[in-house]
């Protein structure tokens, strides 16, 4: 017997390419999706909506993602009603401009319109154009729906996103939006929730999460314009983890990405305080040249950054620290490398992400 269209479910696929906050932000594209009658496949011959979660911080990942719609030419043409959007930050950047190189390309949409998708998915199937919706809401509460997570032993937990420090290699200012951080409430209650739903191990996810600070709502840079009782009750990221280590003593707890300019000490001290939070810093340095650490905009020396490590190793003897490096940035010479790998000797990471220097527009 046949389905009826009530029962019927169409199939979802996302592809996704990038960092941890776009791993977490399929999760909550297929949770959205869900609930919008859609089921995720695992395979794009499967789907009757594909959509491509993208990332543009390198000019690779980007390609990737042209190529990756034209190699679905043949499925929409076997499948009419095929419907294939892309998100993330290509979205966010290149807007109506994808759907005119991509004609392949039905939605365009990005990271701060994620809670909007059901509706952008159903103008797609219903309107004679394309629909691009790509912009920012830097002036709304940075809320998070409730996700249908499935069952696992670890999760990601979003805390902020945007980004302020507008390094002058990166888009993500640009693609992502300006920083917001989110209810330090919600926050122990999605980990609360999740410690209930069986997860041991949660991170807590931003671009920047050091610089989390919740004075009530609105933009991190609007801070100094708060009232005296907004900023004598705000609640910073050491506040923070502190108060999500209480809540739940047995949940493993973890955090990334650090800026070394915003990890303080207090930071540190409080992660030797609980035993359930992991000790293990992301601390990327992008380079150990001070002239090309200005050029970068990266508002740290070499030399704090040494006084950063050694108040680590003196605090936590046992963290482990990992770092990202740029090789290539313009202007770099001889000497500028071989001080990025005298830093790297001096600190001896536990690991490390390494690049090649990546022009993108805009930086």
């Amino acid at each position: 017997m046949e389905n009826s269209s009530e029962d019927y479910k169409k199939g979802v696929y996302i592809s996704t390419y990038g960092c941890q906050m776009n791993d977490n932000d399929t999760e909550r594209m297929y949770s959205l999706l869900e609930i919008s009658n859609f089921t995720p496949v695992t395979a794009p011959e499967q789907a009757d909506l594909i959509i491509i979660n993208s990332c543009s911080v390198r000019e690779k990942p980007v390609h990737k993602v042209h190529s990756e719609v034209g190699r679905y030419k043949k499925l929409k043409k076997k499948n009419p009603h095929l419907k294939i959007g892309v998100g993330g930050c290509v979205g966010s950047q290149e807007k109506s401009k994808l759907t005119l190189d991509q004609p392949l390309i039905d939605f365009v949409f990005g990271p701060d319109n994620i809670d909007e998708l059901p509706q952008i998915v159903s103008k797609a199937y219903t309107a004679d154009g394309k629909v691009v919706q790509a912009k920012f809401y830097n002036n709304e509460p940075y809320l998070v729906e409730n996700m249908v997570r499935n069952p696992g032993i670890s999760t990601f937990v979003n805390i902020t996103k945007g980004c302020d420090n507008f390094c002058t290699f990166c888009v993500v200012p640009f693609t992502r939006g300006r920083e917001r951080s989110r209810d330090p409430q919600s926050i122990i209650e999605e980990v609360n929730d999740l410690w209930n739903k069986g997860f041991k191990e949660i991170t807590l996810l931003g671009q920047n999460v050091d610089s989390y600070l919740w004075y009530g709502g609105g933009l991190k840079k609007d801070f100094s314009k708060a009232s005296d009782i907004q900023k004598a009750t705000a609640v910073n990221f050491s506040q923070l983890l502190e108060l999500c280590a209480k809540a739940q003593p047995k949940m493993r707890i973890r955090f990334s990405t650090s800026n070394p300019q915003d990890l303080t000490l207090d930071v540190i001290e409080t992660m030797a305080k609980f035993d359930n939070i992991c000790k293990h810093i992301h601390l990327p340095v992008q380079s150990g040249s001070n002239r090309i650490l200005k050029e970068m905009n990266r508002l740290h020396t070499r030399e704090e950054y040494f006084e950063l490590i050694d108040n680590i190793r003196r605090i936590l003897p046992e963290c482990a620290i990992s770092q990202d490096l740029i090789a290539g940035f313009p202007t770099e010479t001889e000497q500028d490398h071989q001080d990025t790998l005298s830093l790297m000797d001096y600190v001896k990471y536990n690991f490390g992400y390494m690049f090649t220097y990546s022009e993108r527009p805009g930086t």
